[in-house]
């Protein structure tokens, strides 16, 4: 009875499967939007974090060495467009206001940080949108302490994913500090 069973499941699971594949226009450029979909919810964390913190607490930091609050939020915007620069082919319009130092920017207003970081996140949701599967593979020259290089054009969208969740986890972890909620620990509504 249950051989029976099993060799029924086998010769029916491919036929389930095979009616639940998407069709070849779902799939057009599947790769480069699953990179989409991997930074949409890291994005979207980080500007509810930094729109949920006080203010008052953009200064802090841990320890000394880590960045503060505000840095944080200043750094995702300049990575977000350097990453993004190389996954598209449209380059950020620089204003005057990003020549500052660093350390001048991660003392904005959150207002500010926050705009400038949804900013970057909607220039790189428009690059990625831009960008085919095959294009993926597209050699380019990537500039390292050792010297140019050449990598593939995806290595900048893994950068980029990688680089939103190891900042939103940061950002996550100083709230938890800070007695706040993180977003990704807040109950999720019903449907």
């Amino acid at each position: 009875m249950i051989r029976q069973f099993l060799v029924a499941a086998a010769l029916c699971v491919p036929i389930v499967l095979s009616a639940q594949q998407p069709t070849r226009s779902d799939l057009s450029n599947g790769v480069a939007r699953t990179f989409l979909s991997f930074g949409q919810p890291y994005g979207g964390w980080i500007l509810q974090a930094l729109d949920s913190i006080p203010q008052t607490q953009y200064g802090f930091r841990p320890v000394p060495i880590q960045r503060s609050i505000g840095n944080i939020a200043q750094h995702l915007e300049s990575a977000n467009y350097d990453l993004c620069s190389m996954v598209g082919r449209t380059k950020r319009e620089m204003t005057a206001k990003d020549s500052l130092s660093d350390t001048i920017k991660a003392q904005w207003p959150k207002d500010t940080l926050i705009s400038r970081v949804r900013a970057s996140l909607v220039f790189c949701q428009t690059a990625i949108m831009q960008l085919t599967d095959a294009q993926l593979a597209d050699t380019l020259m990537d500039a390292s302490p050792s010297g140019p290089r050449p990598v593939l054009r995806a290595r900048y969208l893994m950068l980029l994913i990688t680089d939103l969740a190891e900042h939103y986890s940061q950002l996550a972890g100083y709230m938890r500090i800070l007695g706040l909620v993180p977003p990704s620990a807040l109950p999720r509504p019903s449907r």
